[in-house]
């Protein structure tokens, strides 16, 4: 049922009915209409300042959960991370050192990209700082890894190699039954011919004319010279790998330039040439250019105990034979 509305008339003193027009009834729905719109914006911006909505919400939990992803991550990082350093010092203080190779140094190790900034695109995120970072120790790691790697081949190659420089450095005694004949060790000796003390950089075996003079390793021969002073008749052997070894005041050879020669080869035989007192050989071994005292590379054919009485021998500060 229509409600009617009244309204007191004040000229004819009597209530009548109100008659509304169109417009009067546009305007009144217009203003419940703006009033609900009004009313609906203000709960609508109190909602979404103070309350989330179920979408807000499951973006939040996500959210939530990428970052303790993002922390995971950054703990299994740790981890690798102290793993890959167990490897690379393990390769520099026990694969390198077997195959007497330099250890890599940390600013190759470590070393980090170069060029613009590869992390521009994490800037002005909520969470970008976390992304970048997390971004940039998987870089790092990366770049670790690839340098062991690289490494890892080259002490492969060194492994495979290992054979030949075990077979090319000296490790036999030149001559036969060279313990007993050793008379003169390396460092500062008495000289046969001006009695002083002068460095001796090498030892003496003493052996009749003819000896066989065998090589201690295998390698190239890069001289054979004739003097008759000096070292007399002598011959000087490449073995690779930075070795050199020295024979001198021999009596003959039985090498040419460039032959190569292998462990326990004839080279030449003992002799008297040159600056020496008495038939012998002097023998000396050049490791990257600076003679050393060949005593330490007898290891592959003596005894315990025959180390031993080398060892004692050759510490004697006598006098040289040549």
């Amino acid at each position: 049922m229509t409600k009617i509305k009244y309204q007191f008339n004040t000229k004819s003193l009597a209530v009548e009915p109100v008659r509304e027009g169109y417009w009067d009834k546009a305007k009144r729905f217009l203003r419940v209409v703006l009033s609900g719109m009004v009313f609906t914006v203000i709960v609508l911006i109190i909602g979404f300042t103070f309350f989330d909505s179920p979408k807000e919400k499951i973006l939040q939990r996500e959210i939530e959960q990428l970052k303790v992803n993002y922390q995971l991550l950054n703990d299994d990082l740790d981890f690798l991370f102290n793993v890959v350093k167990d490897i690379e010092i393990r390769d520099d203080q026990i694969y390198r050192v077997i195959f007497e190779a330099e250890p890599l140094p940390r600013s190759v190790r470590e070393a980090g990209f170069g060029g613009v900034d590869r992390y521009e695109q994490f800037e002005g995120f909520e969470y970008g700082k976390i992304i970048s970072s997390t971004k940039e120790r998987f870089d790092q790691l990366s770049r670790r890894l690839y340098v062991q790697s690289v490494s890892y081949d080259e002490v492969f190659a060194m492994a495979k190699d290992k054979a030949d420089m075990l077979a090319s450095i000296p490790a036999i005694v030149p001559i036969e039954k060279g313990t007993q004949r050793l008379v003169s060790g390396f460092g500062p000796r008495i000289h046969p011919i001006y009695k002083t003390l002068r460095p001796h950089t090498g030892v003496d075996f003493t052996a009749p004319t003819g000896t066989p003079v065998y090589a201690p390793g295998n390698g190239v021969v890069t001289t054979v010279e004739r003097n008759r002073h000096g070292y007399g008749l002598m011959v000087v052997i490449d073995h690779g790998y930075g070795y050199e070894t020295l024979y001198a005041h021999l009596s003959r050879f039985n090498v040419r330039v460039g032959q190569e020669v292998r462990r326990g080869e004839i080279i030449g035989f003992v002799g008297n040439t040159g600056v020496s007192t008495a038939p012998h050989l002097h023998y000396e071994v050049i490791r990257h250019g600076v003679k050393v005292n060949p005593i330490n590379y007898f290891f592959n054919d003596l005894t315990p105990e025959e180390f031993e009485y080398i060892i004692e021998v050759a510490s004697r500060v006598n006098q040289s034979l040549s």
